[in-house]
């Protein structure tokens, strides 16, 4: 006859807690591995972006530091913007051992789902000194007017 352990599993273990801190400090301490960055939309490996509203137009500033117009692609489909582009890392970069790594370097996409208002034929895009500045002008019909009423 076999002797087994019974574990009853609803019952609070505090080692199990103390187990998930140390395998957590552990891991914090582990230079010898880089965090993992391959989700595409981690916002480690992805460039930083704002969306803002304006009376006649939405603008679309994104911080592409290093970049030229040949490594970027901007495009709009079903009112959906898509802004793509790759990042090279130096070769100098991949010489020694990182302790931390911040700058990143690879492919990289951002989509942003457009209003319905934005005129698609008259989008422009700008690039200098590493900011990309999409210009997303509003329709005639959507901006706002100013009625003057009459007074009798």
């Amino acid at each position: 006859m076999a002797i087994v352990k019974w574990k009853n599993k609803n019952l609070y273990d505090p080692w199990a807690e103390l187990t998930n801190l140390q395998s957590e400090i552990n891991e914090l301490f582990n230079y010898d591995r880089l965090p993992s960055t391959t989700g595409l939309f981690e916002r480690s490996v992805t460039p930083a972006i704002n969306f803002v509203e304006k009376e006649n137009e939405y603008t679309v500033t994104c911080e592409l530091p290093g970049l030229e117009e040949k490594d970027i692609d901007v495009s709009i489909a079903s009112s959906v913007l898509t802004i793509k582009g790759n990042k090279k890392g130096s070769s100098e970069e991949k010489k020694g051992k990182y302790y931390k790594r911040e700058i990143w370097s690879g492919g990289f996409q951002r989509t942003l789902s457009l209003p319905h208002m934005v005129d698609s034929e008259k989008i422009s895009a700008d690039l200098k000194d590493g900011m990309l500045t999409v210009s997303l002008p509003k329709k005639e019909e959507m901006k706002p007017k100013q009625i003057s009423v009459k007074v009798k």
